[in-house]
């Protein structure tokens, strides 16, 4: 290529759409669509450029993706940020778990040999008690039992280990089988009678067993497998299983599991904490009206009205509380604010209000409904991510001021402590860092040190304009730093967007929202969420009748008490 500067042409969208006109005309297919990709490439980096809220950092963040945030991997360790974080919450010094930490700063402390490697991540070996869902099979030794004389000395006697010896086997299969069962049948040569075998005692009724429909759920709303996908991986594996089949297996599971769903939405409400936040969906159904819908607006409301809601997004709403964590999706027209106040609705009139935590947009919060408002700090804290290649000074010292905060906080989660020891926790060892911090923001605006319109005053602006609600933590107990609970849940919805593209219908992003609820939810309590759609859906009698019994995190005490009283 030539080493020459390029020269910077001013072009409009009808000059480019003309120019990609022609070229159609003039190329074949395959050279123009590269050309098209090529020039709406360049159009998109321009746009970028032009928006003055764009920082270099930022758009390399936006074309390439962002490798990490933290803030040693941004602004570097400084041996003061090493110090502050030298800091250890309180603990029982009698405690077991106070003397393995001692135990463990004491062997960290020693020195290490230069010769020695140091340990590689993620390539240890995973032994058999990581494998819970693995069947297990007892081989008994072939010709010794416990009491029998030791075959190799001849005097002593043999007796069990503790601790067998393990062999791990994997088998690949399809993700769904199929067996045809061939009855044989038998005709009399007189009159023609035809006798045919019974099928096997344990071949249930239904063509479709239980496990099909759970295994179609998480494979597509909890992994982000799109139905055609799987129909081309079991016609590759010849267990052909249609796109068509598949949702209505899916559908018609949806009666047994909706009891299931409706009891997590009612203690959902009753959650201490509740995290929630939007992204954006497709569902075609809707999208096809929007010109009618908006046509109908006019002509019914007048002119000067608001025009009718055109965004599509699934709010996700994440509850936590007393021993549980519930994971919620909602897909449609309505915000992520008015979702959680559906939610909320069903909340017990003597319970307090509950923490919202959430971004400061005005669309997150609850109407007509109170909560006591948190805001999220990561949210503000990544402002000043994207402006460190601009203003490195002042940002390192507004992450390090975070880093310990969030340091502190890690530190109360490793030692279990409560939510009234962690106030006391951050009250002590964050709030002087965090009241420091403030002072330094404003001296930044008081003392002109800084553009208000810039991007750093304008990340300095959101600090400030909500650091009530960014510092609940410091006069709340159990309020959070941020949102990324809620942000992790709805990376299940962005999964399903990415792979699927769109829902078809209204009733198709109701019945995801309804898995997607379910299995996020096992995940988050440690449950199997395929074997937990399989036993609510061979159980749905019991569901319907008593759902609180059957929540990811207490069906398996049910299913054992039911065994029981039935054996």
């Amino acid at each position: 290529m030539s080493g020459t500067t390029p020269q910077i042409v001013a072009v409009d969208r009808s000059q480019i759409d003309d120019l990609l006109r022609r070229a159609e005309q003039q190329l074949d297919a395959k050279d123009f669509q590269l050309l098209r990709t090529v020039i709406e490439a360049y159009a998109f980096v321009v746009r970028l450029l032009e928006d003055k809220k764009t920082s270099l950092g930022r758009l390399r963040k936006l074309l390439f993706g962002a490798a990490t945030e933290k803030t040693a991997a941004i602004v570097g360790r400084s041996e003061a940020t090493a110090a502050e974080q030298a800091v250890s919450p309180p603990a029982d010094a009698n405690s077991a778990d106070a003397n393995a930490a001692d135990a463990n700063a004491a062997d960290a402390a020693q020195p290490t040999s230069p010769d020695a490697p140091a340990p590689r991540k993620g390539h240890g070996r995973r032994g058999a008690e990581d494998f819970p869902g693995a069947a297990r099979i007892v081989v008994s030794h072939p010709s010794l039992q416990a009491g029998d004389a030791c075959p190799e000395c001849a005097t002593g006697t043999v007796y069990n280990v503790a601790q067998p010896g393990v062999l791990l086997r994997f088998v690949g299969q399809p993700p769904i089988q199929a067996t045809v069962y061939e009855l044989a049948k038998l005709r009399c040569g007189l009159c023609g009678k035809v006798f045919t075998a019974p099928a096997p005692a344990d071949v249930g009724e239904e063509k479709y067993d239980a496990t099909v429909a759970s295994m179609i759920g998480v494979l597509k709303y909890g992994s982000g497998m799109p139905f055609n996908r799987l129909d081309r991986l079991q016609g590759n594996l010849a267990i052909p299983l249609p796109a068509s089949t598949q949702w209505e297996i899916v559908e018609s599971a949806l009666p047994k599991l909706t009891p299931a769903f409706e009891e997590l939405i009612r203690q959902a409400a009753q959650g201490e904490v509740l995290y929630n936040d939007d992204t954006t969906v497709k569902i075609l159904e809707w999208m096809g009206k929007r010109a009618q819908q908006q046509a109908f607006a006019e002509t019914t409301v007048g002119a000067g009205a608001p025009p009718a809601r055109k965004g599509l997004f699934t709010s996700g709403v994440v509850a936590t509380g007393d021993g549980f964590r519930i994971a919620l999706f909602f897909s449609g027209r309505q915000h992520a604010g008015e979702n959680l106040r559906d939610v909320l609705r069903q909340r017990a009139s003597e319970r307090p209000p509950p923490i919202q935590m959430c971004d400061a947009l005005s669309r997150n919060r609850p109407p007509e409904l109170e909560t006591i408002l948190a805001n999220c700090l990561a949210h503000g804290r990544r402002r000043f991510v994207d402006l460190n290649d601009r203003f490195p000074d002042e940002c390192r010292y507004v992450l390090e001021s975070l880093e310990l905060v969030y340091h502190n906080d890690a530190l109360a989660r490793q030692e279990n402590l409560t939510p009234a020891e962690r106030l006391s926790f951050h009250q002590a060892h964050s709030g002087p860092r965090m009241a420091d911090l403030r002072a330094w923001l404003s001296r930044q605006f008081d003392e002109r040190l800084v553009e208000p319109n810039s991007g750093l005053g304008a990340a300095i602006s959101y600090l400030r304009k909500h650091w009530e609600k960014l510092t609940l933590f410091l006069r709340v107990a159990g309020a959070p730093l941020d949102n990324n609970l809620c942000e992790r849940a709805l990376k299940k919805a962005i999964l399903h967007r990415k792979n699927a593209l769109f829902y078809k219908t209204q009733n198709g992003a109701a019945a995801g929202d309804l898995y997607m609820s379910l299995i996020y939810t096992c995940e988050l309590c440690g449950a199997n969420p395929f074997d937990y759609l399989t036993e609510l859906q061979r159980h749905a009698a019991s569901v319907a009748a008593a759902p609180q019994h059957w929540m990811p995190w207490s069906y398996q005490a049910t299913l054992a008490a039911s065994q029981a009283a039935a054996g």
